[in-house]
């Protein structure tokens, strides 16, 4: 394996202070003995949704820093960086050849020309799964006055690539190879689920066409010395089939199924999910998304995603709902709920110490995005100044605002955790789930001689850490 068996920070190149530099600072001020990794949110030039609308892969947007700046932390930390593999910015040097000079563009066929498909009826556009209030398509006027149409999934500036031409799988290759060159390891491939467009389907995750895609881009990654981590929010299968394709998958299943073990003092889907979940997962309580729910359909019954909804709703911001659902008040139209899984878990330290300790024992390489590990609160001040729901979960922190966050004490008891987790040898061996009753949990790691052992009450929120001490095996004990 590629990357290192360790805690992954989650983070943007400027929410902790203003930069790349920043973030290097205060990571080896406070994380350098708790992480081996970083997945560094889109640094690239972008002109929509986040920084997830790349102009380019090939350059650092100036505001975050440089390509010095990346290299400098991928020589101390594994790197995951984002690779938008669905679509381009409408600032995109190729988008704007092809509004220049329509199809004598060199790039025309980069994109998905909506008008070759012929009728596209309303019993068609009624299967799209789409992401916005009108059809994914945006119509376009080159200079000569002529137009178009294109596809474009998420906003308008945001223009869907054409994987049924050579171009594309030529300009990801450039990608890739230009990305691991500056020392990125890890490859998550965003929206990687919208890549297939075929009328009379969903157009989403369409098999087995996406997998062919996910294939080659894995293998390319491979030739260039990289892992991928395809990024997906639907049925837990999904993650399955990702998995078995040797690549990463996401444990995008254990946020919402975590948070009912917790909420519900109940282990039973728990556990059931832990003795049949992938072992290559990356695993993540929190990202920069909101608590994906479409994850934790057929792991946890429908009436149990209800409480869950409704227990989370009633005390964070509004859920944001699937545009394509069929019924807007069913459990089905809820994609995500906007909320720190801090908040989430009403705030008590101690829930949320049982909520990282079962994650850091769960298979898999965790993952702890920055506000999470900062035990933040949620932001509605930055929601209701921006209009984005999900930046409830994505505030602006100061170095100087950092150095006192890390040292509340729930903090403190989280970095004690993840240095444990990126450092003790029995990781590197075999999971296994213990028998317990239903409100609790019992996990272990054995390696060799090492051994470790997690008992979580979900009663009483405890959990404690037995292993066996690095230098003469003698039994120790650790409370969380």
């Amino acid at each position: 394996m590629i990357l290192r068996n360790a805690v992954q920070l989650i983070c943007y190149p400027n929410r902790i202070g203003n930069n790349l530099t920043d973030l290097h600072t205060a990571i080896n001020r406070h994380l350098s003995d708790a992480i081996g990794g970083i997945h560094i949110l889109p640094f690239f030039p972008s002109n929509a949704d986040g920084g997830f609308s790349p102009l380019t892969h090939k350059e650092v947007d100036p505001a975050f820093g440089t390509w010095e700046d990346i290299e400098r932390l991928a020589a101390e930390y594994d790197i995951c960086s984002d690779l938008t593999v669905n679509h381009i910015s409408d600032e995109s040097e190729q988008f704007k050849d092809f509004l220049q000079n329509g199809f004598d563009s060199p790039y025309a066929e980069l994109f998905v020309h909506v008008n070759r498909f012929g009728e596209i009826t309303p019993d068609d556009l009624a299967k799209i799964h789409i992401r916005k209030e009108k059809e994914p398509f945006r119509e376009v006027t080159f200079a000569d006055g002529t137009t178009d149409r294109v596809w474009c999934t998420f906003t308008e500036r945001q223009i869907d690539l054409n994987y049924e031409a050579d171009i594309t799988y030529r300009l990801m290759e450039e990608y890739i190879q230009f990305l691991t060159s500056k020392g990125i390891k890890l490859l998550r491939l965003d929206a990687f689920g919208y890549t297939t467009k075929r009328i009379g389907t969903s157009c989403f995750l369409v098999e087995p066409d996406v997998y062919r895609i996910l294939e080659w881009v894995n293998e390319t990654a491979a030739r260039h010395g990289a892992e991928c981590l395809p990024e997906v929010h639907d049925h837990t299968s999904f993650q399955y089939a990702i998995s078995r394709r040797n690549m990463h998958p996401y444990a995008f299943a254990l946020p919402p199924l975590l948070l009912y073990t917790l909420l519900d003092n109940n282990s039973v889907y728990l556990k059931n999910w832990l003795r049949m979940c992938p072992r290559n997962s990356i695993t993540v309580l929190d990202t920069h998304d909101g608590i994906c729910i479409p994850d934790v359909e057929g792991v946890l019954p429908e009436n149990k995603i209800r409480e869950l909804i409704d227990n989370i709703n009633a005390r964070s911001a509004d859920p944001i709902l699937r545009r394509s659902a069929a019924r807007v008040n069913s459990v089905g139209a809820i994609y995500q709920l906007t909320c720190t899984f801090y908040d989430a878990l009403m705030n008590n330290d101690d829930s949320y110490i049982a909520a990282r300790a079962i994650q850091f024992f769960t298979p898999g390489i965790p993952q702890v995005y920055y506000v999470g590990l900062l035990a933040g609160c949620n932001d509605e001040e930055l929601m209701n100044a921006t209009g984005e729901l999900r930046d409830i979960n994505r505030h602006f922190y100061s170095l100087e605002e950092m150095d006192e966050a890390i040292e509340q004490p729930v903090v403190q008891r989280l970095l004690k955790l993840m240095r444990f987790r990126s450092n003790y040898p029995a990781f590197d061996g075999r999971f296994e789930l213990n028998y317990s009753n239903d409100s609790s949990v019992a996990m272990a790691w054995r390696h060799g001689e090492y051994y470790c052992h997690l008992l979580v009450d979900l009663n009483f929120k405890t959990a404690r850490i037995t292993y066996r001490d690095e230098d003469d095996f003698s039994e120790k004990l650790f409370t969380c």
